[in-house]
């Protein structure tokens, strides 16, 4: 009797362990169950968000090139019915001279040149195009390669970039962050600071077309450079020796380069990279786009057009030789001594520095700047200095702070000299008068920008006898006063000699080609 209630117990308990592991089983296979689902669910989800993201990008893609890959230039009726009286006075008013087989207007209003709305909105700022960019716009959207002779500070940098954007798009090479992709697009500049100014207009507009722009330039470590280029990019904007040594490396395959842009190319040239940038334009397909600006029009960058465009417009705003801004009141103060130009320097400042107002001081060499950076630096002054031998950060750091004006009185050599688009700079000084007389404009030019004026002091020694001539004739050609004292270093001009040639070096570059005659 008592084993079998002992029996009836365990059966009981059995069946009740067997149960409550049955439930206990259902309830994990029912958990287990919700959270596949719950994974299946989120997958689908994280699927379809990606499938919308490709969409949303394939779409952006689609509407760019819809937007801008099917723009044709075409002469707006609005264009094509001014008189030409108006047309003529554009002309003649801002000096133009346009060398081409095709009969094109320039475009004088924004609205003439049809930009699509994604470009269009860039210049909500301005009132008008620039003449350079006004001249040379319908040629490079008509396709055509292009040589651009104009000053410093003209507007060059969308001269470019516009037509730039306008050709990846309708060549329909928008592939939004695809990795590894090659650049097909590529500016060539002189200094660190133009390219990082390039990338800067560069990016704001690129990045409306969900292109992607790397800026490369040396003084900075290579790797990270190398970094951004190997996850790909569109554009690539570049200094010729950084350029070179990533080619070098075979970190930068310039293979599909469609469009191509040099600029400042005189001043490259004049610093001895005419051998980089023939190997860096040899690098590209010979089926591109070619557009060469520069600011006067020498017998390198002819022979270089000469070599490597097809069939050139080319546009000169001004005069392709250089001349002084009629903006820039020129005062020349002769310092026969040139131990005695730093105090000057200091009684010039004290004299025209008001605090806050924006000089530009330049010297001539590394060492010079930086004795006179630590010295008007103890004299009270903020100041910073800016040469090749600096640091990059060091270099950035001190232009930001003469643009932003924490630091008003920038010292530097002749790398801050061009290309540079510093506002509002008031004044600007020659310490030491530079070894040409084309530096001297380039860096008197740094003032009286955007329509405003300016003042350049000149320090000018007996050191600087062989510039006499030359100074005395830029200054009457400016309608300056000449100092008297400027007259005792005589008015000859030396003759331009080359480098290979000398003083029998004869430019030839408007001379007709030959043609070779066959006798039967």
């Amino acid at each position: 009797m008592g084993d079998s209630i002992v029996k009836n117990k365990k059966e009981k308990k059995d069946k009740k362990e067997r149960k409550e592991k049955k439930e206990k089983k259902e309830k994990k296979d029912k958990k287990k169950d919700k959270s596949e689902k719950k994974r299946k669910n989120e997958e689908n989800d994280n699927d379809e968000t990606k499938r919308r993201k490709v969409e949303d990008e394939k779409s952006t893609t689609s509407s760019v090139v819809d937007q801008v890959g099917n723009y044709e230039y075409k002469e707006h009726e609005d264009l094509t019915a001014l008189p030409q009286s108006e047309i003529d006075a554009f002309v003649k008013d801002n000096r133009v001279k346009i060398d081409s087989d095709l009969k094109i207007r320039p475009i004088t209003k924004f609205a003439y040149a049809r930009l699509p709305n994604l470009l269009g909105d860039i210049f909500k700022k301005f009132e008008s195009p620039t003449p350079v960019q006004a001249v040379t716009w319908p040629f490079a959207l008509s396709g055509r390669d292009v040589v651009g002779i104009a000053e410093t500070g003209s507007g060059k940098t969308y001269g470019f970039l516009i037509p730039g954007l306008i050709h990846l798009a309708q060549q329909h090479t928008i592939k939004p962050k695809e990795q590894g992709r090659k650049p097909k697009m590529l500016v060539i500049s002189p200094t660190r600071e133009l390219t990082v100014q390039i990338q800067e207009q560069a990016q704001e507009a690129a990045n409306k077309m969900g292109l992607h722009s790397v800026v490369v330039y040396g003084g900075v470590p290579k790797q990270p450079q190398v970094n951004l280029l190997r996850r790909g990019t569109d554009i690539v904007i570049a200094t010729p020796g950084r350029l070179m040594d990533l080619m070098n490396d075979g970190e930068c395959d310039l293979s599909e380069i469609s469009f191509l842009v040099l600029d400042e190319a005189d001043r490259m040239l004049d610093e001895g990279f005419e051998r980089d940038i023939r190997e860096i334009i040899g690098s590209t397909p010979k089926e591109r786009q070619t557009l060469m600006y520069s600011a006067t029009w020498p017998q390198s960058i002819r022979k270089l057009a000469e070599d490597y465009l097809k069939n050139p417009t080319r546009v000169t705003i001004g005069s392709d030789e250089l001349a002084a801004s009629q903006r820039v009141k020129q005062i020349v103060q002769v310092v026969p001594n040139p131990r005695d130009k730093q105090d000057k320097l200091i009684n010039l400042l004290r004299k025209i520095h008001k605090g806050n107002n924006r000089i530009l001081v330049f010297g001539l060499y590394q060492k010079e700047c930086d004795r006179i950076e630590g010295v008007l630096g103890r004299s009270g002054f903020k100041v910073a200095g800016i040469h090749g031998k600096k640091a990059q950060q060091a270099r950035s750091d001190a232009l930001d702070g003469f643009k932003k004006g924490h630091t008003p009185i920038l010292i530097a050599t002749d790398v801050a000299a061009r290309g540079l688009d510093i506002p509002n700079v008031e004044y600007v000084v020659n310490l030491t008068f530079p070894l040409t007389i084309e530096q001297y404009i380039h860096r008197i030019g740094r003032t009286g920008r955007g329509g405003n004026s300016g003042t350049a002091y000149t320090f000018f020694s007996d050191d600087d006898k062989s510039h006499s001539g030359e100074l005395i004739n830029v200054l009457k050609q400016a309608n300056m006063n000449v100092p008297e004292e400027l007259y005792k270093y005589g008015t000859t001009v030396k003759k331009k000699t080359h480098s290979a040639y000398g003083a029998f070096y004869k430019d030839t570059g408007d001379v007709p080609k030959a043609t070779k005659i066959k006798f039967d």
